[in-house]
């Protein structure tokens, strides 16, 4: 079974600081390989407490978003357990520069436990195993901000991260199989480098995937109660849009099977 497995959805810091949604990022399983993205606080007491549980010394490779707290916190933590503490040299991880060189939230002595270190860039193509790894584009954060297109066989998934709206956003990821889409925000506002839900309908609309999860939820998000209107949204744009929560396994062989997408 392949799957998506949400650790946490909390999105912005008082959802997060308040613990009304776990924050422990997302943890992919395509075929043989399993690799963790934006691990957030908590993110291995939800892994290891998870059902079925999950293994992090079987994890291959930790994606950053990038360094912000709510999705970095746990990443030193989850390096050492991928690598058994340090004493078994594996895996990869793949982080913007700034998360290694101006500020850094990954220690330097943790560097030298993964077997590969790359710093992403707009553009850059990465593999992994039977995995293509795909940067479509910069985005428009506070601190340096990249989500991917997945390519693993036949299927596209894609993340996209924190960022304000901005002209060709949703062209960046055309072609998406499977859309996972931060949105903190339950109405636009000027300013803030985060989207709402009307921002995220439009962008599902013109990327128009097989399937839609919304995650990383602010507090005006849970206050709308977010959870009951999948259908509406879903009726909306068109598109199979479902409201994630904290534990949810999304089982994406249905959609691999259906998928002829290209990165």
């Amino acid at each position: 079974m392949s799957y998506i497995k949400f650790l946490g959805t909390a999105g912005a810091r008082f959802v997060m600081i308040k613990q009304l949604r776990a924050s422990g990022g997302m943890w992919f399983s395509f075929g043989s390989t399993n690799f963790l993205v934006d691990p957030g606080p908590g993110c291995l007491v939800r892994a290891v407490k998870s059902r079925p549980k999950l293994d992090p010394a079987k994890i291959d490779f930790i994606f950053l978003s990038h360094k912000h707290l709510d999705h970095s916190c746990d990443v030193n933590l989850m390096i050492e357990a991928m690598t058994n503490g340090g004493f078994t040299k594996r895996g990869g991880v793949f982080a913007p520069r700034d998360a290694f060189e101006q500020d850094p939230v990954i220690f330097k002595y943790i560097l030298r436990y993964p077997q590969k270190i790359e710093s992403i860039a707009e553009g850059n193509t990465y593999s992994v195993n039977d995995i293509s790894i795909k940067i479509p584009v910069r985005l428009h954060h506070s601190v340096e901000t990249y989500g991917f297109k997945i390519r693993w066989k036949g299927l596209v998934a894609a993340y996209l991260p924190d960022t304000g709206f901005f002209e060709g956003l949703a062209q960046s990821y055309a072609g998406s199989d499977i859309l996972i889409i931060n949105t903190v925000m339950f109405e636009p506002r000027e300013g803030v480098g985060h989207l709402s839900l009307p921002e995220a309908e439009n962008i599902i609309k013109a990327v128009k995937p097989q399937k839609a999860i919304l995650t990383h939820f602010g507090m005006q998000m849970l206050k709308n109660r977010i959870w009951e209107r999948g259908n509406e949204i879903s009726d909306r744009t068109g598109t199979e849009v479902v409201i994630a929560s904290d534990g949810m396994l999304l089982d994406i062989d249905g959609v691999y099977t259906n998928s002829s997408s290209k990165i």
